[in-house]
């Protein structure tokens, strides 16, 4: 599976039916609710990585926070240089902690965007993405064309995607610092360490205002930005 947080060569030949998709364009990607199938849900390792909309999302329906999500729902592990939260699998089954015993996802009104993408992926270029089908991954039979866009069922999706390119490029500009410091000065790596922990509290530990089951919802967008603003500065000292 194509994970939009890793950089990774791919051939869309192999993996995908060669279309690239926006929003309002129609994708063969609807399968039916799934007629109970959660295959996607099993065998995932690491690889669902959650951005902090993503966090935001789950913070807001569990009425939780970072720490108890920590507890049994999800984990760190270093991507590209960067820590960051995944779906945690669980049992000898390895099946996501938040699907039911009945094969379904228990938070799936808020779930985090790589599940709501799949089976398709993103290509990111030129400082903007598009979607792609990957045709491999969903054993579904007879899928039906649906829009991209109520495929994703995200509310003001042009926020939304303006947004996740935020994001993936400021991952990438810190990866970056990463590999002039791992090769340069940093010979400890406590640098590294530092922006980590830093960027880790920033945009993920520290509550979006969302686990008060009584309180009026944040603006995540306002939030992140002022953030995204802040941590932007700090990246600067390091180069």
């Amino acid at each position: 599976m194509y994970n939009y947080h890793m950089e990774r060569e791919i051939d869309l030949k192999q993996i995908s039916d060669g279309k690239r998709y926006s929003a309002n364009d129609m994708v063969k990607a609807g399968c039916g609710d799934c007629a109970g199938c959660s295959l996607c849900c099993h065998e995932m390792g690491n690889s669902i990585i959650l951005d902090p909309y993503d966090i935001y999302q789950l913070e807001k329906g569990l009425h939780t926070t970072f720490e108890k999500l920590m507890e049994n729902q999800i984990e760190l592990n270093v991507v590209d240089g960067i820590i960051q939260p995944n779906l945690k699998m669980q049992g000898s089954k390895e099946c996501c902690a938040f699907l039911s015993e009945e094969g379904r996802c228990w938070v799936h009104e808020f779930r985090p965007g790589f599940c709501r993408m799949f089976p398709l992926g993103r290509i990111y270029e030129e400082g903007d993405f598009c979607y792609f089908l990957q045709v491999h991954e969903c054993p579904y039979p007879n899928k039906t064309k649906v829009k991209v866009k109520k495929w994703l069922g995200i509310p003001e999706l042009g926020k939304y995607e303006f947004y996740v390119k935020k994001w993936h490029y400021f991952l990438k500009d810190v990866q970056e610092v990463i590999r002039e410091k791992r090769f340069g000065e940093d010979e400890s790596g406590e640098i590294i360490r530092q922006m980590n922990m830093y960027l880790l509290n920033q945009f993920y530990v520290k509550s979006y205002g969302t686990n008060g089951e009584n309180e009026s919802i944040p603006d995540f967008y306002g939030q992140f930005y002022e953030r995204l603003e802040q941590a932007q500065t700090m990246i600067k000292m390091y180069r």
